[in-house]
């Protein structure tokens, strides 16, 4: 048995079980980060939609205009193809920017809520062999993973 800096012996099914815990923090930090990335994309794929557009984008489909000149509106009128080709291009490539970055951060959530059972399963796991061991509820739910990690090395 190994001890943490306040003696207290810490048996070798906890270090374990603690390694894991502090393995999937540090998972978690990753998650994080690429939920981060994910909603910054979305984030900056929305402004350039929005700063695209003009008042009058939307004046083909608004019932009191008679007629539309921003770049949504000219998608559906007699424009030039070349006009109509790069603002379709632009909303298409916007739109999948904006579904790939979606889809990244629901993707990330998921992980990130299997990861939380399973850290909440060894977390309860964890306390059983801490208590098992002659520490107290409090002290066992109060430890420091990664110092008890830490003390498989020593």
């Amino acid at each position: 048995m190994s001890t943490v800096p306040n003696d207290r012996p810490v048996p070798v099914p906890a270090r374990e079980l603690a390694a894991r815990l502090s393995a999937l923090f540090e998972r978690d930090v990753e998650i994080v980060t690429r939920l981060a990335d994910a909603q910054h994309r979305l984030q900056h794929a929305n402004e350039r939609l929005l700063s695209g557009l003009t008042p009058n984008a939307f004046a083909l489909i608004n019932d009191s205009a008679t007629t539309g000149t921003g770049p949504i509106a000219t998608l559906t009128g007699d424009s030039e193809p070349p006009a109509n080709s790069a603002t379709l291009d632009a909303l298409q490539h916007l739109h999948w920017t904006i579904h790939r970055a979606f889809c990244r951060y629901e993707y990330a959530c998921e992980e990130r809520r299997q990861l939380a059972v399973e850290v909440g399963e060894l977390s309860h796991q964890l306390t059983d062999a801490l208590c098992a061991a002659g520490w107290s509820m409090e002290a066992a739910r109060q430890a420091n993973v990664h110092q008890l990690a830490r003390a498989a090395a020593a």
